[in-house]
């Protein structure tokens, strides 16, 4: 079988792999149709990942935004599972004996493995999985399949700032990349005002389209003193950076109201100045988000099969699996003609 492998900084190349055997105990065999690219494969690629991430762990086969096919199921594996249904995978797999795992945050597993990062993914023709990591998914489209990983996030983003359903708070997203894209999504759809802030204009028409309002990021200064006005005298309850950049958490943790929620989902290692006065004065919650729990992407393959048109839009280009060097480096180096790329389900 065919897959593509990093095989150092900077090196991917086409090669053929012996086919998995038959499934073990618990175990199914997935044709991977549509993998997504996001940031983090950009920062393994580069061998930028800090070892709290995975590290860069050369040879591997990248890919954990995966849209499948089940080719084979082994024994012992969950009722409803079959050959020729198309799945999702949940790409993390928690050891069950650290001390997140003990207090039941197994998504921040302190031994945690995840697909194309610490074991092969998906950018290959073949991949065994647990029976507990395949989620059936009623979609026709695999590349919008491999989207409730980022959606997943999106749900962990929104649940760990405590936007419930029936919400009527005011939440800002600052990043209209792929994952503050679901972010807004899924805050609209427990019924939160959102705002989405971005430096493309381009960007912020399809968060317009599922209700979210939007604005133009013009500096930091201007970017707060907006967001407070549109959310009311206090400010927002809720602020959430996609971004990674630091003056995008800046601008969140001052725009915030006192005793508000500051959720951090974007990646990045760089430093942030902050000034502490506002954590103690405002008594914020300063909240990280890594990956979803299982019932999250549950709930994450449940909004993909909602809002499949929408969603649709967030892939911006296709490549078969044969050009998956090309398609990494196409979605480093344009980062703003890039939403989504996606290497198959051409």
């Amino acid at each position: 079988m065919r897959a593509a492998v990093t095989e150092g900084v900077g090196a991917m190349a086409l090669v053929d792999r012996r086919e998995p055997d038959a499934p073990a105990r618990g175990h199914v065999v997935v044709a991977p149709e549509a993998v997504g690219i996001c940031g983090s494969d950009y920062h393994f690629f580069a061998g930028e990942l800090s070892e709290a991430a995975g590290g860069s762990q050369f040879p591997r086969v990248q890919g954990h935004e995966v849209g499948a096919t089940v080719t084979s199921v082994g024994p012992g594996c969950r009722s409803g599972l079959c050959a020729g249904q198309r799945v999702a995978l949940l790409p993390l797999r928690a050891c069950g004996r650290c001390y997140p795992c003990s207090v039941d945050r197994p998504n921040t597993c302190d031994n945690f493995q995840l697909i194309g990062i610490h074991v092969d993914g998906g950018l290959q023709e073949q991949l065994v999985v647990p029976d507990s990591h395949v989620y059936p998914i009623e979609v026709e489209d695999p590349a919008v399949a491999a989207l409730a990983e980022p959606v997943s996030i999106a749900v962990r983003a929104v649940n760990r700032a405590r936007v419930q359903a029936g919400s009527t708070e005011h939440v800002v997203v600052l990043g209209a990349g792929p994952i503050g894209q679901c972010i807004g999504l899924v805050a609209r759809e427990r019924g939160a005002e959102v705002l989405v802030i971005d430096l493309q204009e381009s960007r912020l028409e399809l968060a317009q389209a599922v209700g979210a309002q939007t604005l133009v990021w013009t500096g930091l200064a201007e970017v707060v003193d907006a967001a407070r006005r549109w959310a009311g005298v206090a400010g927002p309850p809720v602020a959430i950076d996609a971004t990674g950049a630091p003056v995008a958490v800046r601008a969140m943790v001052d725009m915030v109201a006192s005793a508000g929620r500051a959720v951090q989902v974007g990646m990045s290692g760089e430093e942030v100045t902050l000034r502490l006065g506002s954590l103690t004065e405002k008594e914020l919650d300063l909240l990280g988000v890594s990956c979803c729990n299982a019932d999250e992407f549950g709930e994450a393959v449940a909004v993909v099969e909602r809002n499949v048109g929408w969603l649709e839009r967030l892939v911006s280009h296709r490549f078969e699996l044969e050009r998956a060097p090309e398609a990494l480096r196409f979605a480093m180096e344009n980062p703003t003609e890039v939403m989504k790329v996606v290497i198959g389900g051409v």
